[in-house]
């Protein structure tokens, strides 16, 4: 074992074995990335997902809360199902109040650092009768001149802070926005370089990329599959993990693999002792613990050592936190957990490796293909 392995890491694997992503599905991951769909609120993301899958899948569905599903392979009775999960929601605003003067006060979203938001400029999605554009405002940044320096160090909270849309009363901010409106932040994608992105969304529209680019590639030989594979486009994960569970008794799959975010603790500040230490662009994180089963988290590491595709192995002793804790408790669902190491979670500014990205779609592109009809991922005790 090296120094510099840690013993985090499989052997070493050729990283550029696997090509970069292709030109029409980066395309598809901007389009995805760049699409408002705070928890809740998913349809316009969701229509682009369904969009995209529709062009290879053998069919397309979703249920009345938007999760969405398409699939490709053999159907009928004995047929085992494999899904590839990831969730399609982000963190945002919801309209909580219009004070005298048309500032805009907002409840969270899923898990927000209030401190990492003021200056941020805001895109709402209006139901206001009439109102067609997105209303944009700005968290107010009250200058450093202005500020009451008796408050220094104060960890300001969500509902304290205040949006401003240009209105000059109440009346005029309800003309253009309506309570319960949901709005996201208006960072986009950016590419760095020609592996290194940074987007508000990455967690999880990259998972929901995931799922729809491994379908693209095993339907690609949807004749020689022996199992049904499902991709996933869940809702409501930010909001407790909702979406899954209605997926885990509907859809009730043989095996999920999901996939979701996972922190890179390579940047300053962060205790290896207590967090691990994963590498961005390192290779993506394959979760050990509790919830993930034994079997298929075996079958992964074999189908990544038979790819060349490098992994980190993460201690996951509890909940995940992602759609897996979800799927195994409600069905009791064999599950595997593979996450894409990123920088700086549920920021504006996250930012991870393509490289990585484009790794776990060709992992579970590749569990998908070695899949046989008789495979059992339960234990013999």
């Amino acid at each position: 074992m090296s120094a510099a392995s840690n013993g985090n890491e499989s052997p070493a694997h050729d990283p550029n074995l696997i090509g970069a992503i292709r030109p029409e599905s980066l395309a598809f991951l901007r389009e995805l990335l760049d699409t408002p769909s705070p928890s809740g609120f998913e349809r316009a993301g969701q229509r682009v997902w369904l969009s995209y899958v529709r062009s290879f899948a053998r069919a397309t569905w979703n249920d009345a809360y938007g999760n969405c599903f398409a699939s490709v392979g053999p159907e009928g009775d004995g047929v085992p199902t494999l899904a590839i999960c990831g969730h399609a929601d982000e963190i945002g605003l919801m309209v909580n109040h219009f004070d005298d003067k048309g500032f805009v006060y907002c409840k969270a979203i899923g898990g927000i650092d209030a401190g990492s938001i003021v200056g941020k400029r805001v895109r709402f999605t209006s139901s206001v009768a009439g109102v067609e554009k997105p209303v944009l405002g700005l968290i107010g940044a009250t200058a450093i001149h202005l500020q009451d320096k008796s408050a220094e160090g104060k960890v300001r909270k969500v509902h304290e802070l205040f949006i401003d849309i240009g209105a000059t009363s109440a009346d005029e901010a309800k003309s253009r926005l309506a309570i319960g409106d949901a709005g996201v932040f208006l960072d986009g994608f950016m590419q760095l370089n020609d592996d290194l992105v940074v987007a508000r969304a990455l967690d999880n529209r990259i998972g929901t990329w995931i799922a729809a680019e491994a379908l693209r590639l095993v339907a690609a030989a949807a004749a020689e599959l022996e199992v049904r594979v499902v991709a996933v486009s869940t809702v409501q994960e930010e909001i407790g993990l909702k979406g899954a569970q209605m997926v885990a008794r509907s859809l009730a799959p043989t095996v999920a693999l999901v996939t979701d975010v996972g922190h890179a603790t390579d940047s300053p500040g962060i205790s290896h002792a207590q967090h691990g230490l994963f590498k961005l662009a390192g290779g993506p994180k394959l979760a050990i613990g509790a919830a993930m089963q034994p079997e298929v988290v075996a079958r992964l590491a074999e189908t990544a050592a038979r790819l060349s595709i490098p992994l980190q192995r993460a201690a996951t002793p509890g909940g995940s936190g992602t759609d897996t804790d979800a799927l195994f408790v409600a069905g009791g669902i064999p599950c595997g957990l593979v996450s894409l190491p990123i920088r700086y979670m549920h920021t504006t500014v996250e930012m991870t490796s393509l490289r990585d990205l484009n790794r776990i779609a060709h992992l579970f592109a590749g569990f998908a293909r070695a899949m046989r009809r008789g495979d059992r991922f339960t234990p013999v005790l």
